[in-house]
Order: C-alpha cells, then structure tokens, then sequence
C-alpha cells in the first residue's frame, strides 16, 4: 500500500515536471523567461529524479543509470539559471541542459507508457521491438531540433527589466 502511494507521488512529480518543462521549452522558443514555470519545472525535475532512487533497489537498472546521469545535468542547469543568471555561455549550456532533463523525463514517459498500457504493452513486450524503437528515436530527434532551436532563439529579457 505504501509503495502504491509513493509510486502515484513519483508519478504526479514527475508529470508536473514534464508539463511545466514543456512550458519552459515552449518559452524559450518565443524567448520567455517564465521564471514562476522555470523554477517549477527544475525543482520537479530534481524531486522525480530523487524519488526515483528509493524505490525498492533489486540491482543496477536502467532507471538508476538515467537518474545518475540526470543529476549531473539538473545541477549544471540549476547553475546556469541561478548563480550565473544565463551570463555569457550560461544562456546556452541552460538551454541544452533543460531540454536534456525534460527529455530524460519523456525518455522515462516512454518507457513507462510501453510497460502500462496495454496497446503499447502487445506492440513492444520487451521493448526491443521497432515501435518502442522508433517512438524513442521519435522523441529524441524532436528533443535536438527543440534544443538547437531554443539555444538559437531563447535570448531573455534581463530579470527585472520591462519589455
């Protein structure tokens, strides 16, 4: 019962960081700041990456490699946003490093999706098969055009300054 309780917690944590990471890529296409969202999104992204690792541990997984991986690019974003308030290369090493954590997230989505529902479930029961491939493939080359963008057009208005 417990378990059932922390899973459904993880997982509100974790669509609320996809929500409000899609809003903060979104905003950086038009060149948004959306400081509410971003903050949102970030200390989301760190909670469902956190809360991933205590689920019962029955050896290294996946899972535990992405959420490894994760943390590295969450603290090198948190810095660029926040101590280096997007100065210089800050700008574009924030950009790539949200539109990272919010692809590692999707990337999980994907995963979880394939696992669940059971259309998904019959088409790829091991996930080897070509429609979970071809789905990730599908997400990730989104996630680079989305990034390459992003790191073009996000260019801020200073916090504190009018538009």
């Amino acid at each position: 019962m417990i378990l059932q309780i922390y899973t459904i917690i993880h997982t509100l944590i974790s669509l609320v960081a996809i929500f409000t990471g899609l809003v903060v890529v979104f905003g950086m296409l038009a060149g948004k700041r959306l400081d509410g969202c971003t903050k949102w999104f970030l200390i989301t992204a760190v909670a469902t990456t956190i809360t991933g690792f205590f689920f019962p541990f029955h050896g290294f997984t996946p899972a535990i490699g992405l959420g490894i991986i994760s943390l590295p690019f969450l603290a090198v974003t948190i810095f660029a946003r926040y101590p280096k308030h997007l100065a210089g290369p800050w700008r574009w090493i924030y950009v790539i490093g949200a539109v990272i954590c919010l692809y590692f997230n999707l990337f999980v989505a994907v995963v979880q999706a394939f696992l669940k529902v059971p259309a998904l479930h019959a088409m790829a029961p091991t996930q080897t098969e070509p429609p979970f491939k071809l789905t990730q493939l599908v997400v990730l080359a989104i996630f680079v055009l989305l990034g390459i963008i992003a790191a073009i057009r996000f260019r801020p208005t200073p916090a504190g300054v009018l538009d």
